[in-house]
């Protein structure tokens, strides 16, 4: 078989276990890496339709959800009235990380968003169901993180279908939502993602890059300084330095004036932009 080249990304060790393993199995200190087919890291042309042969169902779409925003099928941020935000967290639930960051978010008064990885919700099923019990929205980030844009029209139907219900049968109701690992998606994909699985595509516009700066200083720095009013702040949850910044970043958006929604709640006060009125003609001085 012909090899070909693989990519190799800074990023963490084990990146698919680390979400599911204890922090004491972790190292903040140690070089951690992910290898990555070439492209998953950024869409690419494949449609991530239906492949010839799936037979994988499609997930039943939930029913729909009134909200009083616009319908679109992808959000990187909100169109709000006043200053709500929402914090989201990838990659958990994490055995004993996820559950510091409940303490922190239940002392706080505040909801977040957890989007989690099928094979975590697995692994630590009490960790999910106690996000939930606490008013935390649950969403999909896929079943192992796999790139959807290279996973093929079985391979999105997999990972989807697998997390959604896992999510379901431990919380009594399907996710709304969904991030692509990565942010892996194209129009195709999104269009799918939407009208096939009944989920809106959620993105960010407040990244403090947590996985790669393991420093909680730098982490409340960056998303104090770059979160404003329908921001939707990204962040992981399986980041020792992350959840110990947490404190400092909602006592600092808190002072800012800042209020505190889940991504579902942002997304039904989302409200289509003014349209700019255009400017009026210039007198002629013939």
């Amino acid at each position: 078989m012909k090899s070909r080249p693989w990519l190799v990304i800074p990023v963490v060790a084990g990146f698919l276990a680390v979400g599911c393993q204890s922090a004491h199995t972790q190292s903040s200190q140690q070089p951690q890496v992910i290898v990555v087919p070439p492209g998953d890291a950024a869409p690419s042309t494949d449609t991530g339709a239906p492949a010839a042969g799936d037979s994988t169902p499609p997930m039943k779409a939930p029913a729909a959800v009134p909200q009083t925003g616009p319908s679109r099928l992808s959000y990187n941020s909100c169109n709000v009235d006043g200053q709500y935000i929402a914090l989201t967290f990838d990659d958990g639930p994490h055995a004993t990380l996820t559950p510091k960051l409940l303490d922190i978010l239940k002392e706080k008064g505040v909801k977040a968003t957890f989007f989690v990885l099928g094979q975590c919700v697995e692994a630590n099923p009490e960790v999910l169901q106690r996000a939930a019990a606490e008013g935390h929205e649950i969403g999909n980030h896929s079943y192992d993180h796999k790139a959807f844009t290279k996973a093929g029209g079985a391979g999105v139907a997999s990972e989807v279908n697998q997390t959604s219900e896992a999510i379901e049968k431990l919380t009594g109701k399907k996710p709304a939502t969904v991030r692509p690992p990565y942010g892996s998606t194209n129009t195709s994909i999104t269009k799918r993602l939407n009208e096939e699985f009944g989920l809106k595509v959620v993105m960010w516009d407040v990244d403090p890059l947590d996985w790669k700066n393991r420093n909680s200083a730098h982490v409340t720095s960056e998303i104090l300084k770059n979160t404003k009013a329908g921001s939707i702040v990204l962040s992981h949850d399986i980041h020792p330095t992350t959840v110990a910044a947490m404190p400092d970043v909602i006592d600092g958006l808190l002072a800012k004036g800042f209020k505190f929604v889940t991504v579902s709640e942002l997304i039904a006060m989302d409200r289509p932009k003014p349209t700019p009125t255009p400017a009026a003609p210039k007198p002629s001085r013939k």
